[in-house]
């Protein structure tokens, strides 16, 4: 397909989107407007010609859309687009100070960077298909000319001393019997959680002592080796012959985590925070960046720099 998709593959994590935009401009729709995977019933004398905005991304959703595998997330958003009074324009009539306009209200309105750029990237995709592919040649691409709003350095949060016992002990007097094994098994491989909920116990080798992730954000498959307490965790769980190793939905895990956290008073613990302090144990372990990103998944050394965070205390005893 020509014009290479810039827009990052999503986690199950950014299902968050729905309740981080509520209320604003990228707000989720009216009841009964948008849902389901289909985009706006209601149609009020939008430009839904060939070269209208709003026909231009319903097209894109029904041809691009489905060979992501951020299908769901790419949908609703599509769906915010087609609200907005930039869907009755042409797509030739549209111009960078009108995006930038539009990004600036977005941030006004509090919006997160990492929203306000994955729908920037999606307009962006849309006109790169539409000059490419949909015999458009003459269409400038509007994105291309106004500053994106630049990501938010990474979290520095670690698990501090004696915060691991309190998250798990919390955790053990949760409602439900797999959050501990999951907050441990994000502890001792880096996973994700749309990655831990995602494995079968097909794909777990205890014998190689490997977890094979078949679908990982990025979109490729990724072999995490287990160290030997991951090993005991995966003994000690139920097992079937075949299915889920969690049986469980994102939402409850999610739930659950937040309930525990608080129940153990911590704060400003996320979930995905439990990633990075996985990476940067391995760091502290001495393992090296290729090792490293070889167990998470990081395709490059800026994204692995923003989930490391090593302990002063503990270079500085490498150092003598």
């Amino acid at each position: 397909m020509a014009g290479e998709d810039p827009t990052p593959p999503l986690s199950l994590a950014d299902e968050d989107l729905r309740h981080e935009s509520r209320g604003r401009g990228l707000g989720p729709p009216a009841p009964g407007r948008y849902g389901s995977g289909c985009l706006l019933l209601a149609r009020r004398g939008r430009a839904h010609d060939a070269q209208g905005s709003a026909g231009a991304l319903e097209r894109y959703q029904r041809e691009v859309t489905p060979t992501k595998r951020g299908v769901k997330q790419e949908t609703y958003r599509i769906g915010q687009w087609l609200r907005h009074e930039l869907a009755e324009r042409s797509l030739a009539s549209i111009r960078g100070a009108d995006l930038a306009s539009w990004r600036d209200e977005q941030l006004k309105a509090k919006l997160a960077a990492s929203t306000v750029r994955n729908a920037l990237n999606t307009i962006s995709h849309l006109y790169t298909i539409a000059s490419t592919e949909w015999g458009m040649e003459g269409l400038t691409n509007p994105v291309s000319s106004i500053r994106k709003p630049p990501m938010p350095p990474g979290r520095e949060r670690r698990l501090e001393e004696g915060e691991e016992e309190k998250l798990l002990e919390a955790g053990a007097r949760s409602r439900s019997p797999w959050l501990v094994p999951i907050v441990r098994l994000a502890i001792e491989t880096g996973m994700r959680l749309s990655e831990i909920l995602g494995l079968d116990w097909k794909h777990v080798d205890l014998k190689q002592q490997v977890a094979r992730i078949p679908m990982t954000k990025n979109g490729t498959v990724r072999d995490v080796p287990l160290s030997i307490a991951a090993l005991e965790l995966f003994r000690s769980l139920p097992r079937s012959i075949k299915g889920p190793v969690f049986p469980v939905t994102v939402d409850s895990v999610k739930q659950a985590y937040r309930d525990s956290v608080r129940r153990a008073g911590l704060t400003d613990l996320t979930f995905h925070d439990l990633r990075h302090e996985a990476t940067s144990r391995f760091f502290e372990k001495d393992l090296d960046m290729l090792e490293v990103a070889s167990i998470t998944g990081h395709k490059t050394l800026v994204m692995l720099k923003r989930y490391t965070h090593l302990r002063a205390s503990k270079l500085a005893a490498k150092l003598g």
